[in-house]
């Protein structure tokens, strides 16, 4: 984990970074198709919302939920990126709902930076270290 500076512009910037965008896509989905289908089964999904860490953390302190609220939150996550209700997630479904999160996690940081504590292979210290690299190069 790091600590990084992060603000909803940064964020923006990458989504609209259309091929930026869509390699990070592309490399997580490969990540998490663990069988190679081409498509995220409901198994697979959870790992990558898992490391959300939705309800696992308050204000960065651990906590421990309810094991069986978890697996409904869960789930109902797995439904917002299951848009045709198939059972799996494909490559596009997943590009557009990470887009939305990322657009939403813009909205609600706004234009200020604040710092945040980001795990290494997460997509936000991807965003991070994208930006990070074009200031360097510019």
């Amino acid at each position: 984990m790091s600590v990084e500076v992060l603000d909803g512009a940064t964020i923006v910037s990458f989504v609209e970074d259309e091929d930026a965008f869509n390699i990070l896509v592309r490399e997580r989905f490969a990540h998490l198709d663990t069988d190679n289908d081409g498509l995220l089964s409901h198994s697979e999904m959870m790992e990558e919302l898992k490391c959300l860490r939705v309800f696992e953390t308050h204000f960065g302190i651990d906590e421990k939920p309810d094991p069986d609220e978890l697996a409904r939150v869960y789930s109902s996550l797995f439904v917002q990126f299951d848009h045709d209700s198939n059972g799996t997630v494909d490559l596009e479904e997943f590009k557009a709902e990470t887009k939305q999160m990322m657009l939403a996690m813009a909205n609600g940081l706004g234009f200020l930076p604040v710092q945040m504590v980001l795990e290494e292979d997460s997509i936000l210290k991807k965003v991070v270290e994208k930006e990070s690299t074009a200031k360097v190069v510019v």
